[in-house]
């Protein structure tokens, strides 16, 4: 029993000191490629088998031939598994080598290729994570590419909104002023017109700015949704009395919503207000609100013949507008984005689909 201690106690000594030279060399390689690892790997193993096994034959004193053949056998493994390390560890070394190239296409705007040679399990996963980040890739950059077209509309049509109403005060002050305003009174109502419908532009353009930096402070209260509904289709009537339409609300329930009274208001009047210039004259916007499974859902519906299937994704983009028209009441198509901006700072989601004859516009809020 104490010799069986013994061999294993001179085994452990020299496996130890091998080893702790190989971690010396692991350390300062770990910077080289996975092939130079592998292979202090195989020279460590094989060198500890050396090392103890030249220690316990010292110890039981072999003969000089005995030493020399258990030397030998150590040797050819030592060489075999020092040829098997190489192999596998330029063979990992070339998988990622492709792994590498390939992930270098999709970072620089190209769309991932995963190699086709076979791979370890490690790389095989690596592999499937850098799919589905090259298509979330893809995603972000169709997303980026949509708002960026969006804020070059928004800027060329903000520039002729603003531009147009400017040249109409410009040649209606210069009219008054040199005294050729044959009716001065009507001058001046088109003017305060003009002033009224540039101060909202850049009222929506500052609400949209609020949105887009994160700004907008809600101040939430319960309140009826039928109080709310009520108060938008009041405020809308005027405008509904001069294009001849017809506003229905009968399909409104009292249940309870936990909203910015102010911003929500905001936002059924901006649906309800392209809802009625879009509707032809003797047509009708219908506004309901009840309740579902994921919350309190209020609705408008128009008469406006729909929106085209490939436009509907758009609808609710910064400066998405219903027709090319650069005059009112095509707008600056800033409203909608402010109604899906309110809408999700409230937790909640806009969405829009066609109906027979027009379109409806569905706002979810969360239950109160």
């Amino acid at each position: 029993m104490t010799d069986i201690l013994l061999i294993a106690l001179l085994a452990f000594l020299g496996a130890a000191a091998a080893g702790l030279l190989g971690a010396l060399v692991l350390r300062l390689s770990r910077h080289r490629s996975l092939a130079v690892s592998l292979s202090v790997v195989a020279a460590v193993a094989v060198t500890a088998m050396l090392a103890g096994t030249l220690a316990v034959a010292r110890a039981m004193f072999l003969s000089p031939h005995d030493l020399t053949v258990v030397t030998t056998v150590v040797a050819m493994a030592a060489v075999v598994s020092l040829v098997t390390a190489m192999l596998l560890g330029r063979w990992v070394a070339a998988r990622s080598r492709d792994l590498t190239l390939a992930a270098r296409s999709f970072g620089d705007g190209g769309t991932f290729a995963a190699p086709e040679a076979p791979a370890t399990a490690e790389l095989a996963a690596l592999t499937r994570e850098l799919a589905v980040t090259s298509t979330k890739l893809d995603a972000s950059r169709a997303r980026e590419r949509a708002l960026e077209t969006s804020r070059r509309e928004l800027v060329a049509w903000i520039s002729h909104d603003l531009r147009t109403p400017l040249a109409g005060l410009r040649a209606m002050s210069e009219a008054l002023e040199d005294g050729m305003a044959v009716d001065s009174g009507r001058y001046l109502r088109q003017i305060r017109t003009e002033v009224d419908r540039m101060n909202d532009m850049v009222g929506d353009l500052f609400e949209l700015s609020r949105i887009h930096a994160g700004s907008l402070t809600l101040s939430p209260t319960r309140i009826s949704a039928r109080d709310l509904v009520g108060d938008a289709l009041a405020g809308a009537d005027p405008l509904a009395r001069e294009h001849g339409v017809r506003l229905v609300g009968d399909r409104v329930e009292a249940v309870p919503v936990e909203v910015d009274g102010k911003e929500m208001s905001r936002v059924l009047g901006n649906l309800l207000i392209n809802a009625i210039r879009l509707t032809p004259a003797d047509g009708t916007v219908a506004v309901a609100a009840h309740r579902t499974g994921g919350g309190v859902v209020l609705s408008v519906t128009d008469g406006c013949g729909g929106i085209p299937e490939e436009e509907l994704p758009r609808v609710f983009d910064t400066g998405w507008r219903g027709s090319h028209a650069r005059t009112p009441p095509a707008g600056a198509g800033l409203g909608l984005a402010i109604v899906r901006g309110i809408v999700e700072a409230h937790a909640g989601r806009a969405e829009v689909r066609n109906v027979t004859g027009g379109c409806c516009f569905e706002v979810t809020l969360p239950p109160a």
